[in-house]
Order: C-alpha cells, then structure tokens, then sequence
C-alpha cells in the first residue's frame, strides 16, 4: 500500500520564549491569526481522504481552521515528559542542569520520568507505520511540532541524535509517502 501523509505542525501556542513541555494551550492570538491567513495556502489539504490530529488543543483548533475535522489520535502527543510537564527549559535547566544534559546526550534517557526521545520517535513511526490506507490514499495530520522532528528521524533512519538538529515552526509541513516500514521523504 502507498499513500501520500502530510504532516502540519500545529499553529502557535505561545511566543517561542514561554514554550512549555507537554503544553496543553489553545493557539494564542497571533497563532489564530497566522493560520487563518495561511489557511488558503493550506485548503489542498482538505483533499485528504484520512484526517488525524494530536488532542492537544492547539492541533484540534488548526485542524478546525483549516476545516480539517481531523480524528483526534493519541499516539500524536507530543513526548512524555515526566515532571518537566508545563515548565520551560529554561526552569528545567536552572533545577536540574545534568538531567537536562543527560536528556540532551543520550536518546535513551529519560531524567524527567517519561519518555526517552528514542521511545518517543519508535511511537510516532509505529503510528505512521500503522495508518490503516488504501493504494493512493492521501492523509493529513495535524501534530505537534516535535512528531514532524521524530518523524523525520524515523522515516530517513536517522540516529535519534538528529532529532536535535531539525527545527519545525508553527504550520511548518513534511511530506512522506510509502508505507508501513518503507517511508520517503516526498519533496515538492
């Protein structure tokens, strides 16, 4: 089976200073506004035969802008990150300096009590590798910007130290086509 997934970092949540680990929020103010005005750019996506979304708030509200209804899939939170959950890295890393760098070193931590970044990127390829598809279907999915950074990893084999390398920003998209085991990346 092929299909062609495009993956839609959700719009913004908050300025880039006040991130928060695992956060929850509604898109703030200037988030609405850039995917309403970036929504025309964005209406080939509706085309999709299959729609997924994060829960998180911020991934449901883009899908809806962008007229999506997208079915909420809990393997597309963002990474389980144990205590630090709501704190930024910049009060993480003023607490706990060598569990932020252990965090950072080695893919295979988990200093906060969650998910290591392996496990994380291991359950967003096991969700891509799972998308029950027909040949030539076409899906969307509404993320985090994290899943398009761990799906990246996964689809090009990369080592999970990569992860750290990509940036995902708001509305940012990744193309992927293939399927179960057999993704690439599909640029246009």
């Amino acid at each position: 089976m092929h299909v062609r997934m495009t993956l839609l970092a959700a719009g913004r949540s908050s300025p880039v200073a006040n991130v928060r680990f695992d956060d929850e929020r509604s898109l703030d103010a200037a988030g609405w506004e850039e995917v309403v005005r970036r929504a025309p750019a964005l209406s080939h996506l509706a085309a999709a035969e299959l729609r997924y979304c994060s829960p998180s708030a911020r991934c449901r509200e883009t899908g809806a802008v962008l007229g999506l209804a997208p079915l909420a899939q809990p393997a597309l939170l963002e990474c389980d990150m144990g205590r630090w959950r709501g704190a930024t890295l910049a009060e993480v890393a003023a607490r706990e300096p060598e569990a932020v760098h252990r965090w950072y070193a080695d893919p295979c931590s988990a200093p906060h009590g969650g998910e290591s970044l392996l496990s994380f990127i291991r359950r967003i390829g096991g969700w891509l590798d799972t998308r029950p598809v027909g040949d030539g279907d076409q899906a969307v999915a509404v993320t985090e910007p994290s899943v398009l950074r761990a799906a990246l990893c996964y689809v090009l084999k990369a080592p999970p130290h990569a992860y750290w390398q990509v940036e995902a920003h708001p509305l940012a998209t990744l193309a992927l086509a293939g399927g179960a085991g057999a993704w690439h990346l599909d640029l246009l």
